[in-house]
């Protein structure tokens, strides 16, 4: 792609802003341009502002660590800075889905991380290789907003995106009912061991917000796009049960699943191991070939082996086997930070800006 975007990062200081920061660091389409964070951290420079709470394993980038962080209220500065923003900001729903169609509004492109927009009927929520035919609903939206060139796209929340990828290539067998048990990571809820000492030697049976969305989100990725938005689909019917447990990153999820026509478990890790989306197809940038991997052994996946497959875009099944009560149980596994929030993100960006409708200011 011979264009290359400028981009900025809204929420820049938090967890998923400094994922996005090392992932942007090299990225060949996108450039940083901009960070921007609360008042208590405008005026400083990336660097300063992330000192002593900076998470990730590589020190900050330098492309992002010279830049000076802008007031995240500041539409019209940070608007004019970037030709599309992520946002990752830490805010109330209410005030960050106005915050985000204030972006929307001044013709900026938002790639969302946050879940206010989410189950929007005009806004897509999108896994790139789930559901890409999606994007079109945009133009609903930007009637809506009364924007030429503004969006908001989301992704979705980080817990389904181990497994409904797994689901995906088995939905024409009519999947009538799916019961999923997640293993979340601490850096889900933007916690360290240090930050969170609590989880050690612990496991919390409870993530707020976390089953509701877990059921409710992959029904809008299988939904239909009508002329008035996203309706999402009836069925499966979707039980969830989340809980946090002591590991760094990456969401593990036990699966039992129904079908109408039950297919045979050959059938099911050949549909898996043959998946190939429209991402791959397309060799965007963050896209991992394979998508989907199947692991064979026994033990597999484990958080700590696999949660960085494909560059932590990936994602680890194994093993299927026959269930007493449901047709079948699979474990499936994702990073968490990486595809379940800010590569997800980037990814989405990258299919977006390829589709057109990301465009240069």
């Amino acid at each position: 792609m011979a264009l290359l975007y400028n981009a900025a990062i809204v929420g820049a200081t938090g967890m998923v802003g400094q994922r996005l920061a090392t992932l942007l660091a090299d990225h060949p389409w996108f450039k940083l341009a901009a960070v921007a964070a609360s008042k208590s951290s405008a005026g400083k420079t990336y660097a300063q502002a992330v000192e002593g709470r900076w998470v990730m394993p590589e020190p900050p980038p330098e492309s992002a660590a010279r830049l000076t962080v802008m007031d995240a209220s500041d539409i019209e500065a940070v608007a004019s800075s970037c030709d599309f923003l992520f946002c990752a900001i830490n805010l109330n729903e209410e005030d960050t889905l106005a915050l985000e169609e204030s972006y929307a509004r001044s013709g900026t492109p938002v790639i969302s991380n946050n879940k206010a927009a989410r189950m929007l009927p005009d806004s897509p929520m999108l896994i790139p290789e789930l559901n890409p035919h999606h994007a079109p609903v945009i133009e609903l939206q930007r009637k809506r907003l009364g924007t030429k060139t503004g969006f908001i796209a989301v992704k979705p929340n980080c817990s389904i995106q181990c497994y409904a990828p797994a689901l995906h290539p088995l939905i024409d067998y009519r999947i009538e009912k799916v019961f999923v048990s997640t293993y979340q990571a601490i850096s889900g809820g933007s916690k360290t061991f240090s930050t969170y000492p609590d989880i050690l030697d612990n496991i919390v049976p409870y993530i707020p917000g976390e089953e509701e969305k877990s059921e409710r989100e992959p029904l809008k990725i299988w939904g239909v796009l009508t002329a008035d938005g996203i309706k999402p689909a009836e069925s499966p019917i979707v039980s969830a049960h989340c809980v946090r447990v002591p590991v760094s990153d990456g969401h593990l999820a036990t699966v039992s699943v129904k079908f109408t026509r039950k297919p045979s478990m050959k059938d099911i890790i050949d549909r898996w191991r043959a998946f190939e989306p429209l991402p791959q197809r397309w060799n965007l940038p963050s896209a991992p070939k394979p998508f989907l991997q199947y692991l064979d052994e026994p033990d597999r996946p484990q958080t700590k082996l696999d949660r960085d497959f494909g560059r932590g875009m990936g994602v680890s099944i194994g093993r299927l086997r026959e269930d007493a009560i449901f047709d079948y149980r699979f474990a499936a596994l994702s990073h968490n930070t990486i595809r379940g929030a800010a590569g997800g993100a980037v990814l989405t960006a990258e299919l977006l800006a390829r589709e057109g409708y990301i465009v240069r200011k």
